[in-house]
């Protein structure tokens, strides 16, 4: 029996076990009896959708016959038609293995690549990422000679793909992808260089992402100012205004990193002036212009805050009390200051008590990424852990706890830099700690040992 005969040699055993003549299968499975003859006798493809009814009609699992199918997709002519659903369906139904069959032979000949990377355009639409970067991977391994556009593009949402709450991993994808990044249409290179951005944000890499920001405005002034000449062209993904406004904010941040506060206020005035300048006056345009005239509001009073300026915290407690989803953000960086200058902030850390577990903040546009909030968070939680101590070091359970507490989360998010943050206060205040205190640190540093020793990131000496 050929191997592309067994679906059919199956479908007779069982048409001969139950006496069933063409018609009475036809009738019962909903296969065209005429279509059904066809099949039986290897003169007709199997469809996809006739698999599914030859399936159903046997009782078997939908994968089943998935095997044999592989083989059904090379016999007669190959057919993207009869390939691409079922790769869509082996998608749906987590049998990777058969569509890494399938994409190996059919790129033997490299006139499917065009066709391969639309079924994973659609497979990443439908959010259906690893059956999607199987292909790309695929796609771009056959490329890998081209220098091509689609060869970029496949890196890039390779990387999309890879993008989660491991920090490290997260940077180590990024550093994959950025020699890819210039070979994108411009279009795409803009929300490539702000998701290269935002994953070096998390890991403090500030030099390399002045550097990406400054790019960024560069391609989007540029497109910007030929955006009426060149409608016809492709779209990026959000409006050319928002990556200029968003370079400007990204560099009031570096300045900021850098406490070059009068630099961070040049480009504050910078992305809070949209309106002298983006034609666009739809509702979106609106919104987002507003959005960044907000974010200078409130980047306004924290960089007096880290100039010292006591009676700035309360400004702009009061000002983010009315932007719900700014007080995370907003207290992370209180507390910073609190702990650099002195300040009391009992009563703003009561005021916004319930905003201070950490959350996603949700939103059409502005939204803080999540990776980046989630590393605000680690780092909140050591810096709340030195506020305790400090005010009431006669009570340090709360300290210790909180300091453990973004330990924890710092190991589950892999953010080395928060990581050792946690272990050097908790050395520092471990006469403090109780033995039940010490157990869980001990714990927690065998841990990051696991981490150190996969991924080899840091030395750490800790016990």
């Amino acid at each position: 029996m050929d191997v592309e005969q067994s679906i059919r040699q199956i479908l007779l055993n069982y048409m001969r076990s139950k006496k069933m003549n063409y018609a009475q299968f036809s009738a019962f499975s909903g296969i065209n009896s005429g279509s059904l003859s066809r099949i039986l006798q290897g003169s007709r493809p199997i469809s996809v959708r006739q698999l599914e009814l030859i399936t159903g009609a046997l009782g078997l699992e939908e994968v089943a016959l998935f095997d044999l199918y592989v083989e059904e997709c090379f016999a007669f002519f190959v057919s993207m038609r009869r390939i691409r659903p079922f790769i869509i369906k082996c998608a749906v139904l987590g049998r990777l293995d058969c569509i890494e069959r399938i994409v190996t032979r059919l790129l033997d000949n490299l006139s499917y690549v065009p066709a391969l990377f639309d079924v994973a355009e659609e497979l990443f639409a439908s959010k259906y990422h690893q059956a999607a970067a199987l292909l790309y991977d695929n796609v771009s391994k056959a490329e890998k000679f081209q220098h091509s556009e689609r060869l970029a593009f496949c890196r890039y949402r390779l990387f999309l793909v890879e993008l989660g709450n491991d920090l490290e991993k997260n940077y180590r994808a990024a550093m994959v992808f950025e020699d890819y990044v210039n070979r994108l249409h411009e279009a795409d290179q803009l929300e490539a260089l702000k998701c290269l951005i935002d994953v070096l944000v998390t890991v403090h890499k500030w030099k390399r992402v002045d550097e990406l920001a400054e790019e960024m405005l560069r391609i989007s002034q540029i497109q910007y100012d030929l955006h009426n000449v060149r409608e016809s062209e492709k779209k990026s993904e959000r409006p050319i205004y928002f990556y200029i406004l968003y370079a400007w904010l990204v560099r009031s941040a570096v300045c900021e990193e850098y406490k070059d506060y009068t630099g961070a206020l040049k480009y504050v005035a910078l992305y809070s002036a949209g309106k002298s300048w983006i034609r666009e006056d739809d509702e979106e345009a609106i919104f987002l212009m507003n959005q960044f005239v907000e974010w200078g509001k409130a980047n306004t009073y924290l960089y007096r805050i880290w100039s010292g300026e006591a009676e700035a915290i309360y400004d702009y407690a009061n000002f983010v009390a009315d932007h719900p989803e700014e007080i995370f953000v907003a207290l992370s960086n209180i507390v910073q200051a609190a702990n650099q200058f002195g300040f009391d902030i009992d009563d703003i850390l009561e005021r916004f008590k319930a905003y201070i577990p950490f959350q996603a903040i949700e939103g059409q546009y502005g939204q803080y990424n999540k990776t980046i909030l989630g590393e605000k968070f680690a780092q909140f939680l050591s810096d709340l852990g030195v506020y305790k101590f400090n005010k009431s070091p006669e009570n340090p359970d709360n300290a210790i706890n909180l300091i453990l507490e973004g330990l924890d989360f710092s190991v589950n998010i892999k953010s080395v830099r928060n990581m050792i943050t946690c272990m050097t206060l908790f050395e520092q205040y471990r006469d403090y700690a109780d033995q039940e205190a010490k157990r869980i640190f001990k714990k927690l540093v065998s841990e990051v040992h696991r981490i150190n020793a996969e991924k080899n990131m840091v030395p750490l000496s800790f016990v």
